[in-house]
């Protein structure tokens, strides 16, 4: 059994992370700029780029995870909490299609085709629907809270196991 991830699956994990953050800032940025300006459109257009990517890399960091074995949990790991980053990783995986997949969605409803960066029209697989659109933005809104939540919660556990040990005791900083 390997003691670590493989390379390909550290750079896929801090791209596709980087990549959210980074969405996520931008769509709360872009939200709140009034009407419509040059700004706002240009955010706008990378946000979706953004998606857009997240949902192409998690596609190949899941078919990558499908042929490579993650490392084990480390044996003084209790099951509970096992089960837990189990549960949790699977939510996340889940999260990194349905984020970007509403979104795409949600355009579409609005009938604004996704360009992906600026060089080809991804397929146009829903019509405009007015009535469709309210209800796509509000998914896409409350699945982005969802991963925000299990993004903190996936920091929180990896800091948690990195500096504290089972005991609840500070671990040893220096050597």
């Amino acid at each position: 059994m390997q003691q670590r991830y493989t390379i390909t699956a550290i750079i896929f994990h801090w791209l596709i992370a980087l990549l959210i953050v980074g969405a996520f800032i931008m769509g709360l940025v872009m939200t709140d700029i009034p009407g419509i300006t040059p700004t706002k459109l240009k955010y706008y257009s990378w946000h979706k780029w953004a998606g857009v990517t997240v949902l192409a890399l998690a596609a190949l960091r899941l078919l990558w995870r499908l042929t490579h074995r993650a490392p084990a949990y480390p044996a003084s790991m209790p099951a509970w909490q096992k089960g837990a980053a189990h549960g949790l990783h699977g939510v996340l995986y889940l999260l990194m299609f349905a984020v970007p997949l509403s979104g795409y969605l949600y355009t579409l409803s609005a009938g604004i085709p996704v360009v992906y960066f600026g060089l080809f029209e991804l397929p146009i697989i829903i019509a405009a629907d007015p009535e469709l659109k309210p209800v796509l933005k509000g998914v896409h809104y409350w699945l982005n809270m969802g991963l925000a939540a299990c993004v903190a919660l996936h920091l929180a556990a990896a800091l948690k196991h990195q500096f504290i040990d089972r005991d609840g005791v500070l671990k040893r900083m220096l050597p």
